[in-house]
C-alpha cells in the first residue's frame, strides 16, 4: 500500500476505523441530508447510479429473477457508514433486512426519523462497527466510506467478519488521480456542490490499493467499473475509473 493512503493513520491506535473530526463532519450534515437541494445534493444523484450496480450484481451472484421487485427478499443486509439511510432504504425496499451503521449519532438518529416515517422497519447504529455483536449478513455494502477511515485494512477485515458464507459485498470510494483530485475537491468542493472538507485527496485509494487491501481481509474484488460525470449524462456507470469506481468482493 502506497504511503498516500496511510498518511492520516499515524495518530489512530491500531484497530480503531472512526476518525472523530470525519464523524463530526458528517454529523453536521444530518438535518438536511435527505434534502436532495442541501448538503448531500451529490450523494441523491449519485445514489441512483449505485442501486444500478448493485441490482446487476445481487441477480448475477444469486442468480435471481431480474424481473423480481423484492430480489433480496428472505436476505439480510449490512450498509455501512450509512449516513441518514439513503441506502439503506432503497436495500429495504428490494426486500433485504437492513441494518445500517454510521460514524455519527446524528445521522442514525435522522436515518430512523425517516425509515419511520417511511413505513420501514431499519435497525440502526452508531459507532464502531467492530464494537457492535450483529452477526452475518447475506450483503454488506460501505459506499464512499473507506477512503474516510483510520485504518482501511481494519476496517476491511471488520466488513469481512460481517459477511455470511456465500455472501455478497459492494464498494465503491473516489480514485487517488489528478482527474478526481481536479474534480471533486478543486472543483465540487470549490464551488459549494460537495461540502468543504468532505474529501481528503491523500486518503482515495486506487482500485489497485483496494484489491490489495481486501486480499488481505480474504476477500477478492471482482472487475471495478467506473462512476464518470459528463455534463449531457451526469454520473453514470462507465469504463474510465479515473473519478470513482464501485466493485463486488466474495470470500476466497
Amino acid at each position: 500500500m502506497s504511503d498516500a493512503t496511510t498518511s492520516r493513520q499515524s495518530n489512530t491506535s491500531a484497530g480503531q476505523t472512526i476518525r472523530p473530526d470525519e464523524a463530526a463532519h458528517f454529523g453536521k450534515l444530518a438535518k438536511d441530508w435527505w434534502d436532495p437541494k442541501g448538503s448531500s445534493a451529490m450523494l441523491h444523484k449519485l445514489n441512483p447510479v449505485r442501486l444500478e450496480f448493485l441490482r446487476e450484481a445481487i441477480d448475477l451472484h444469486w442468480a435471481g429473477d431480474i424481473r423480481s421487485a423484492k430480489p433480496l427478499a428472505g436476505k439480510s443486509a449490512l450498509d455501512v457508514g450509512c449516513g441518514a439511510g439513503l441506502l439503506c432504504e432503497p436495500l429495504a425496499r428490494l426486500g433485504a433486512d437492513v441494518t445500517g451503521v454510521d460514524a455519527a449519532p446524528e445521522n442514525t438518529a435522522a436515518a430512523a426519523i425517516h425509515a419511520e416515517r417511511c413505513g420501514l422497519d431499519i435497525r440502526y447504529m452508531a459507532g464502531e462497527l467492530a464494537s457492535h455483536d450483529i452477526g452475518t449478513f447475506d450483503l454488506v455494502t460501505a459506499m464512499e466510506v473507506i477512503e474516510h477511515v483510520a485504518d482501511k485494512q481494519a476496517f476491511a477485515s471488520q466488513l469481512a467478519a460481517r459477511l455470511a458464507d456465500g455472501g455478497l459485498m459492494v464498494l465503491s470510494t473516489p480514485n487517488r488521480t489528478v482527474r478526481s483530485r481536479a474534480l471533486m475537491i478543486g472543483a465540487a468542493e470549490g464551488i459549494g456542490l460537495i461540502p468543504r472538507g468532505t474529501h481528503h485527496w491523500e486518503d482515495f485509494v486506487t482500485p489497485e490499493e483496494l484489491s490489495e487491501i481486501l486480499a488481505g481481509a480474504g476477500l477478492e474484488m471482482g472487475e471495478p467499473r467506473g462512476i464518470a460525470f459528463s455534463p449531457m449524462r451526469g454520473l453514470h456507470l462507465s469504463d474510465d475509473l479515473s473519478l470513482n469506481y464501485i466493485v463486488t468482493a466474495r470470500a476466497r
